[in-house]
């Protein structure tokens, strides 16, 4: 499911208490997703890497109290019986297996021997496909107790995402350009760095940080592989030396359009970044020009930055008349 998809679905499964599995790609937004949920919800989250946990950690040590043995109760588990939250337990199925055993009772009964879940709490977990390198198949015992959702990558979804968290319009006009290298994980590459939605927001921060020039490639190949870097940089290449966008807003009837669906790519990503309410209407204007589905994408990719232009009468007007395709 998609990643809108998988927020409901968490919603729905959280307010039953039924535990959770999310089975999705390395770095393609498992755990940014349950934060959100979380912050949705008003209520904590303890995020806790189960690949990092021994079965002591969460079983307890055991004491001597009168002649009996009792189990020190692990200080990380929530106990205040007033409070709410989510339980998540990421990378799960990296775990050892002793680790996944442990969580039987707790996934099942929301007990932990002595110990007992707060009524407010809830259980997710996480982790990568089983042809993964280091992943352990979860055992028959635990993956019954579970609820289990796959989350697939999304490209309108993350340029969405994109849009609204300041990822760079050149990355924004690139995975439009290239959507099968959003998320390209090869487990024959002897590459340690692969596209993913986690890297691409890497890459941006790098950007950001405006970098040499000739250390380009070797920083953004580091970040999502040799292939997919050298890609960028030959789109990075047509994005650079794009006609001036104020130059377009000067002259939005008469600026040309380009023939080149990268460059098409390019400038759309480039307007929506520098939209706003006093010259939104010149970029609709030039919109008018370009094929219709380089419009929406501008339109989209405008609004999720600023949503103040979804008030502007040319905003509108374009929705009306794109509502078939607008979404």
């Amino acid at each position: 499911m998609k990643a809108s998809e998988l927020v409901k679905a968490l919603l729905t499964l959280i307010k039953i208490q039924r535990p959770v599995f999310i089975t999705g790609e390395a770095g393609v937004g498992k755990s940014r997703i349950v934060a959100s949920v979380a912050k949705m919800l008003g209520v904590q989250l303890l995020d806790i890497r189960a690949s990092l946990l021994d079965a002591v950690d969460l079983r307890g040590v055991p004491f001597v109290e009168n002649g009996i043995t009792r189990w020190a109760i692990p200080e990380f588990l929530p106990h205040d019986d007033g409070s709410q939250g989510i339980l998540f337990f990421d990378e799960l199925n990296r775990a050892p297996m002793m680790v996944q055993n442990a969580l039987l009772q707790l996934a099942l009964d929301r007990k932990l021997g002595e110990y007992t879940l707060p009524s407010g709490w809830s259980i997710v977990a996480a982790g990568n496909p089983e042809s993964h390198r280091g992943v352990t198949k979860m055992s028959e015992a635990l993956a019954p107790r579970f609820i289990h959702a796959t989350l697939d990558e999304d490209v309108d979804e993350w340029t969405l995402w994109a849009c609204n968290n300041n990822i760079r319009p050149e990355i924004v006009a690139f995975i439009r350009f290239r959507p099968n290298l959003l998320h390209a994980y090869d487990k024959a590459s002897t590459e340690k760095a692969y596209p993913s939605p986690r890297s691409w927001e890497f890459v941006s921060q790098i950007m950001d940080s405006i970098p040499d020039r000739a250390l380009e490639l070797a920083l953004y190949s580091g970040t999502v592989g040799s292939a997919a870097a050298g890609e960028l940089l030959g789109f990075m290449e047509i994005f650079r030396s794009l006609p001036s966008l104020d130059g377009i807003l000067m002259n939005p009837g008469k600026a040309k359009v380009p023939d080149e669906l990268s460059v098409l790519y390019a400038v759309t990503s480039g307007l929506a970044s520098k939209s706003t309410e006093a010259n939104f209407d010149r970029v609709m204007l030039y919109l008018e020009r370009l094929p219709r589905e380089f419009a929406v994408y501008c339109v989209k990719d405008a609004t999720s930055r600023d949503e103040t232009l979804c008030n502007t009468p040319c905003f509108i007007k374009f929705a009306a008349a794109n509502k078939d395709i607008m979404g």
